[in-house]
C-alpha cells in the first residue's frame, strides 16, 4: 500500500496554537501522530512525507521519531525541514529526499510537491496534485468552494485537514474521481 502525509511538525509546540491542534502537549502530538502513522502504515507499505516533517528539532529528535514510525518513507522536502542539514541526522531513514516528485501509479500520474501548484505535469491530462503547506488555514484554496482555484485533482494531504492521519493511494484516487 502507499500513503501520503503531511506538516507533522513533530516537536513543534507553537503548532497546537497555530492550527488549532486538539492536543495538551508536543509530546502528546507526538505520541498520537505517530499512533495514528501506525495504524494505517505497515512496515512493507510506503509513505510519502510532502514536508515539513519536524520543526523547532534535531536530527536526534528526527532520528528518534524515524525509528518509531513503520513504512518506507519518502521525503519532499519542505520549507521547515531543517532537521535534514543537522550532521547528527541519519539520512538513511529516507529511502531519498528530493524537492518534487511525479509517481506512476495504475497509469495515473501522482505529483507530488510541498507547495500548492496551480499547474502541474499532466495537468490537463487528469493527473493528480498532492501538496500540503496550507494545513487547515483559509489559505488552502480546496477548503473553499468546490469550483476551487486547483480543481478537484489537487489534494491537500496535511494532517491538519486528515483527522491526524495518513491517506490511502485508493482514498486519493476515489477523492479526485469524485
Amino acid at each position: 500500500m502507499i500513503y501520503f502525509t503531511s506538516d507533522t511538525h513533530f516537536c513543534h509546540s507553537n503548532i497546537l496554537n497555530l492550527c488549532d491542534r486538539p492536543f495538551n502537549s508536543v509530546s502528546h502530538m507526538n505520541d498520537t501522530l505517530i499512533h495514528n502513522w501506525n495504524a494505517y502504515v505497515s512496515d512493507n507499505d510506503e509513505i510519502y512525507i510532502l514536508g515539513d516533517f519536524l520543526y523547532r528539532g534535531t536530527g536526534r529528535d528526527a532520528n528518534q521519531i524515524l525509528r518509531r514510525l513503520k513504512g518506507k518513507k519518502y521525503l519532499i522536502r519542505g520549507n521547515h525541514d531543517k532537521f535534514l542539514d543537522d550532521p547528527e541526522f541519519d539520512a538513511s531513514a529516507f529511502e531519498w529526499v528530493k524537492d518534487y516528485f511525479e509517481l506512476d501509479y495504475k497509469k495515473r500520474k501522482i505529483v507530488m510537491f510541498h507547495y500548492p501548484i496551480l499547474e502541474w505535469a499532466g495537468f490537463f491530462r487528469d493527473s493528480i496534485h498532492l501538496y500540503g503547506h496550507v494545513h487547515n488555514s483559509q489559505k488552502d484554496p480546496t477548503q473553499r468552494k468546490r469550483l476551487d482555484v486547483l480543481g478537484k485533482n489537487a489534494i491537500n494531504v496535511g494532517v491538519d485537514v486528515n483527522d491526524f492521519f495518513p491517506i490511502s493511494i485508493e482514498t486519493i484516487i476515489r477523492r479526485a474521481s469524485k
